[in-house]
């Protein structure tokens, strides 16, 4: 849905059909996911729950929706079937808001919700409860009779989490702006029970890039505390070469047992990652670079670099390779540098643009290899390339530093920041 694009009001949405890109169909709307927060911020809203033709119903994220219209939502066709669980900062937003009781704040007068609007953020991918449709009268009294006003989230009372509200929903709430690596601190220092509490109530994507930014021993413990199915989804959502790294400590059945309720292809990527030695390029590697064929413009680049999952590491650069696009590739031609992306003309090809010149990383390369690479060319990333040409990945440069630093960097530098003034890194 394009910014600038009119409100949605949820009851529009329930019953509506999913399609995927191809116009077949994926299910059915049944209600909506949101999370509230802390004041008067409007609730987020995390995104829909779908029920296919067996009857299950899943949890679609926010993020995989490309467009809301025409009584039709539309995904990226990139499902997971496991059927939908709802967590403890989780709302149900037809099957818990509507037909609720809340306050107007200005006058205090008792209302009933008959409707609430959805809005996407201009220029982002999040979305969030914007309006609430409300009806004044005593409870009990008929729908149809009492005024009926649209008013602004911050205007009623009665839905936000209070300051003493349920400790993981207020925690989560209160840090909500946190970079991962400033919740993993929070979360470091909490009680072991209290850590599982938060943990069980951050989503997929949140709880997968905290435990990226945690110390060894908390990702164990975190890890073996959640269901089966929870703890794939979390290794699905986590960077391919974290994952390797975390599973690498587990037991060999316990670790088996995960990579097989993991989805196919990000357990594949996982175990061939885990076949190179740690300290290698090869296992320091992530598999999911830009990787682009040689007819791709520059305009093509670029719109693969703005997007907002990707590391600036990892943007900085794109691989041209020819077909297949996914690694393992085709032939490594070269790489495109982000700066040549923005001098060139959008119609530009990247094959005729391509640093073939810079050596690529062999996989076996070990990591005073790898860095003294970084060092030479400066470097934020780098491609690895096996025998046969084929681009395997690119290593980061915050993974090297994050191998050549003590094992226990980590919770050394948690204990360094307590106590003192903590400002966010720009």
């Amino acid at each position: 849905m394009a910014a600038g694009a009119p409100r949605i009001f949820v009851s529009h949405l329930s019953g509506t059909a999913v399609f995927d890109p191809n116009g077949d169909q994926v299910g059915r709307v049944r209600d909506l996911v949101a999370m509230l927060r802390v004041g008067k911020k409007p609730p987020r809203l995390l995104g829909l729950v779908v029920e296919l033709s067996t009857r299950r119903r899943i949890f679609l994220p926010m993020t995989r929706v490309t467009g809301i219209e025409s009584g039709q939502v539309i995904t990226t066709g990139v499902v997971n079937v496991r059927r939908f669980e709802q967590r403890p900062t989780e709302r149900l937003v037809l099957g818990e808001m509507l037909d609720r009781r809340v306050r107007l704040v200005e006058t205090g007068e008792e209302v009933a919700v008959l409707d609430v609007s959805v809005q996407q953020l201009p220029a982002r991918r999040d979305w969030e409860i914007d309006r609430v449709f409300v009806r004044k009268g005593k409870a009990g009294a008929l729908r149809r009779k009492g005024e009926t006003l649209t008013v602004e989230w911050s205007a009623v009372t009665g839905f936000s989490l209070e300051e003493h509200g349920q400790g993981a929903e207020n925690l989560l709430a209160t840090f909500e702006q946190l970079r991962p690596a400033d919740l993993a601190n929070v979360l470091h220092h909490l009680s072991a029970k209290r850590r599982a509490e938060v943990a069980a109530a951050l989503d997929d994507d949140r709880l997968a890039d905290v435990l990226e930014e945690l110390p060894e021993d908390d990702q164990i413990e975190i890890l073996g505390k959640l269901k089966e199915e929870r703890a794939a989804d979390v290794l699905e959502a986590m960077d391919p070469d974290d994952a390797a790294d975390l599973l690498a400590e587990l037991p060999e059945d316990d670790k088996e047992r995960l990579l097989t309720l993991m989805q196919p292809d990000d357990a594949a990527d996982v175990r061939r990652l885990m076949a190179y030695e740690e300290r290698t390029a090869g296992g320091l590697m992530t598999t999911e670079p830009i990787v682009l064929r040689p007819d791709s413009t520059v305009a093509d680049a670029l719109a693969r670099v703005r997007m907002e999952d990707l590391s600036p590491a990892l943007a900085a650069q794109v691989y041209v390779c020819r077909p297949p696009d996914e690694t393992p590739t085709g032939k490594y031609l070269g790489t495109v540098h982000f700066q040549r992306l923005l001098r060139d003309p959008p119609y530009t090809l990247v094959s005729s643009i391509l640093d073939d010149d810079l050596r690529p990383l062999s996989p076996q390369a070990p990591l005073p290899a790898v860095a003294g690479f970084f060092a030479t060319y400066d470097m934020v990333a780098a491609p690895v390339v096996d025998d046969s040409g084929s681009l395997l990945g690119a290593v980061t440069v915050d993974d090297v530093l994050d191998h050549m630093l003590p094992d226990d960097w980590r919770e050394t530098e948690f204990h360094q920041e307590e106590g003192g003034d903590h400002h966010g890194g720009g």
